[in-house]
């Protein structure tokens, strides 16, 4: 199976994880092409070489009229929420989240100080900017807007979905850490350039490598504190937190915010998996450097090779015959079985000794637990004994998901890996809407599944 693995011992950031999918792509100028024709005002991506402990990659630049706004990927960390108070004019003082601060007086001269912290340990404070008259106004995206000028770009479809996906990631994390609605998120116009080119640009690289299988590294966050217009914040910034919940992170011992919330949202949507590498035959490494200088190397790696399709996790089976059980008390036992932390409970017919007809009760159950299921089998039947199977397995994911139909809200579970996703409208909800409508059920089943489809399609996963 073609598998990319991605190593975060230094965190993640946009721009670092375009580098290191870059030096992946044997049409590494035609990339760069396509980037540099997506109508992104003012925008540039240029590939560097550098080095980062004696180890050569690759710094993708991405300069907006001339200047490279931010270290790794930050930009989009700059999203904040407006509050307006009744009947008075609009005196922002936004604070973002990792310290872009802009103050806009009355006549809103768009002379503008800012306090960036930089995502590898950089703080620049009193930064001017001046872009000249093709942009002397700084206006702010909404998540709507970023919609659309992803929507215009020229670019595969599933390459807009993908960074539109991530961009509602980073919107609901932003919106949660600022406690306001998402529809109220708002993205500073320049910095917010620079950092669709790193999502778009991470989305396309993906999009060329083609991988069956993406697994990552547990991702180090960094630690300590960081200093931003509001004051001080700790490591990991909330923002970043939020996208990385579900996501084994740890923090370690270099001081700074080593994972920006664009390179969060972007592992956490393309990652099948996160964990230690596989087993695997490489056939290309890629890596991506930061400009911060660290006691080890400020990188991202990237390996894209095959591995072989082996399960991804054990279970255990307990398996016993019971021919002295009535129907009634074997379907109660069954029932407890589930309760007590079972993961399937089942019965098949069988032949005992002396031609008894019986019943094979198989229970499955986490490896952790044999112990304690085993016991409660030996308490609800009537077997003396019982068999063990320790058994790899292969299995989807498990997820939900909410789909609004015409006559109300439906859950959806969701099953994904190996390339492979399945989506099945919940039973009781699909039930109850047929009921109350006096529907066949068959006809809010499809419409569940059209409604999910359709979401999908606009980028709403």
């Amino acid at each position: 199976m073609k598998t990319l693995y991605i190593e975060c011992n230094m965190g993640a950031a946009g721009d670092m994880l375009m580098s290191a999918l870059y030096e992946l792509l044997e049409d590494k100028q035609g990339f760069l092409d396509v980037m540099n024709g997506l109508g992104l005002p003012g925008v540039k991506v240029v590939a560097q070489q550098g080095k980062t402990c004696g180890i050569a990659g690759t710094h993708m630049a991405v300069t907006v009229y001339g200047e490279e706004e931010t270290e790794p990927g930050i930009a989009v960390g700059e999203g904040h929420c407006h509050e307006h108070a009744p009947e008075e004019a609009h005196d922002h003082d936004r604070g973002h989240a990792h310290g872009l601060f802009h103050e806009h007086g009355e006549e809103d001269d768009h002379h503008h100080e800012h306090d960036h912290y930089h995502g590898h340990g950089e703080t620049h404070s009193g930064h001017h900017h001046a872009h000249g008259e093709e942009h002397s106004g700084h206006h702010h995206a909404t998540p709507g807007h970023i919609a659309d000028l992803i929507g215009s770009m020229d670019l595969p479809e599933e390459v807009k979905t993908n960074a539109r996906a991530v961009y509602d990631e980073i919107a609901r994390a932003e919106a949660k850490a600022h406690g306001c609605p998402v529809s109220d998120v708002h993205f500073h116009e320049v910095g917010a350039l620079d950092a669709v080119a790193d999502v778009t640009g991470v989305c396309y690289a993906m999009y060329l490598i083609g991988a069956e299988r993406i697994l990552v590294s547990p991702v180090h966050v960094g630690s300590g504190t960081v200093r931003c217009a509001h004051g001080v914040m700790p490591v990991p910034a909330p923002a970043t937190a939020n996208i990385l919940e579900g996501v084994p992170v740890y923090g370690g011992s270099i001081l700074g915010e080593l994972c920006t919330p664009t390179g969060a949202a972007l592992l956490k949507h393309f990652a099948d998996s996160f964990g230690p590498m596989p087993v695997m035959v490489t056939e290309r490494t890629g890596i991506g450097i930061g400009t911060k200088t660290f006691e080890q190397a400020n990188c991202i790696r990237v390996f894209l090779g095959e591995t072989e399709e082996k399960g991804n996790g054990e279970i255990t089976e307990l398996v016993c015959n019971i021919d002295d059980m009535t129907p009634e008390a074997l379907a109660y036992a069954c029932s407890r079985l589930l309760e007590q932390g079972a993961l399937d409970v089942y019965t098949l017919p069988g032949t005992m000794k002396k031609g008894r007809p019986g019943h094979i009760l198989t229970v499955l159950c986490r490896p952790e637990d044999e112990g304690k299921l085993a016991r409660h089998i030996l308490e609800e039947t009537t077997t003396n004994g019982l068999r063990v199977h320790r058994c790899g397995k292969y299995f989807l994911a498990p997820g939900a998901e909410q789909v609004q139909t015409l006559w109300g809200e439906v859950r959806v579970k969701t099953a994904e890996g190996f390339g492979i996703r399945h989506a099945k409208p919940e039973y009781e909800d699909v039930a109850r809407l047929a009921r109350e409508n006096r529907l066949p059920y068959r006809t809010v089943y499809e419409e569940v599944l059209q409604q999910r489809d359709r979401k999908a399609e606009d980028g709403e996963e």
